[in-house]
C-alpha cells in the first residue's frame, strides 16, 4: 500500500472509531475542480450551479479565446472528449461554438456567463486558470487575452469573494504581474512542492503555488508557510486524496469530487473545518 493511502486510511480509521481527540485540528479551503469535474458535466452553468447548491464556495475553471476573440470557458486542447470532434476552441467563432454541445447536452459558457452566475454570490474563491498554450496564443493574442480576462474578472469580484488567475504558462502571469502589480497570481507545476518550485514563483512575485500531490511532503508544505506562500495542492480524485492534502497541511485542496468530500467530512471529520 502507497503511503498516499496508508496515511488516508489512518485518518478515515480514526474517523470510525470515535477517536478524532487524537486528530489534528484543520481547516483547508475546498475547491470544485471545473466545477466537480467527476460528478457533474465539468466546466458547465449547470456544474457550477449544482455545487453551489451543495454547499461548495470554492472553484477552479479555465478561459480558452475563440477565433474570433472571445474569452469562454473550457479546459481541452481540443473538443473530442466533451463534445465530440477534433477542433479546438481557438478555430471556432463564438457564434459556431454556441450552436454546438457537450455530450450530455450543455452549452460551452463564456466567461461573461460564468461571472455573471457568480455576481450575486459573496464569499466565493475561484482560479481562473490561463489555458495560453503555445501556438496559438502568440505575445500579441496573449496580451489582449490577459487584458480582458483581468478587467472581465475584476470588474464582476464581488467585493467578499477571492478570484485568482493561475496558469503553468509563467509568459501570462510576468505580463500580468508588470501590467497589474496587485493582481492575485498562482503558479501552477505539475511536480511536487520544492524550493525551486518557490524559487520559481518569488522570481516572479507570487505568492501562491499549486503543486501536485503525490511526492509533496509535509515538511516541505511547512517550509512553504514559513516563507509566506500559500499552498494548494491537486489533483483530488477521491476522498483519500482530500484527507492527504490536509494531512500534508495544504491550504487549499483541488478536488473533482468536492460534493463527495464535503458529504464524507460532513459526517465523518468534524476536526476539519472547510472554509
Amino acid at each position: 500500500m502507497s503511503i498516499k493511502f496508508q496515511i488516508a486510511g489512518l485518518l478515515i480509521a480514526m474517523s470510525l472509531l470515535g477517536t478524532t481527540a487524537y486528530a489534528q485540528q484543520a481547516e483547508v479551503k475546498l475547491f470544485a475542480h471545473r466545477g466537480g469535474a467527476h460528478e457533474y458535466d465539468e466546466n458547465t452553468i449547470g456544474a457550477f450551479q449544482e455545487t453551489y447548491n451543495k454547499g461548495l464556495r470554492g472553484y477552479e475553471t479555465d478561459v480558452r479565446r475563440t477565433k474570433d476573440g472571445q474569452l469562454v470557458i473550457f479546459h481541452d486542447a481540443n473538443l473530442k472528449r466533451i463534445v465530440g470532434n477534433e477542433e479546438a476552441i481557438e478555430d471556432l467563432t463564438l457564434a459556431e461554438l454556441k450552436q454546438l454541445r457537450t455530450k450530455k447536452g450543455n452549452e460551452i459558457p463564456t466567461l461573461d456567463e460564468v461571472l455573471a452566475f457568480f455576481s450575486d454570490k459573496p464569499w466565493v474563491y475561484i482560479e481562473f486558470e490561463m489555458k495560453t498554450n503555445k501556438p496559438m496564443y502568440d505575445e500579441k493574442t496573449l496580451t489582449a487575452y490577459c487584458d480582458e480576462l483581468y478587467e472581465k474578472v475584476y470588474a464582476a469580484m464581488p467585493p467578499t469573494s477571492n478570484y485568482v488567475l493561475t496558469s503553468f504558462d509563467t509568459r501570462p502571469l510576468r505580463y500580468l504581474k508588470k501590467t497589474y502589480p496587485t493582481v492575485d497570481l498562482l503558479l501552477i507545476k505539475g511536480a511536487p512542492l520544492s524550493q525551486e518550485v518557490l524559487d520559481e514563483a518569488k522570481e516572479m512575485n507570487i505568492d501562491r503555488v499549486g503543486c501536485n500531490i503525490d511526492g509533496t511532503t509535509r515538511a516541505m508544505v511547512k517550509k512553504a508557510k514559513k516563507q509566506g506562500f500559500k499552498v494548494s495542492l491537486w489533483p483530488g480524485h477521491s476522498v483519500a486524496d482530500f484527507l492527504l492534502g490536509v494531512s500534508l497541511g495544504s491550504d487549499y485542496l483541488c478536488s473533482d469530487v468536492p460534493v463527495a468530500v464535503t458529504d464524507w467530512v460532513n459526517a465523518n471529520a468534524p476536526w476539519i473545518t472547510l472554509k
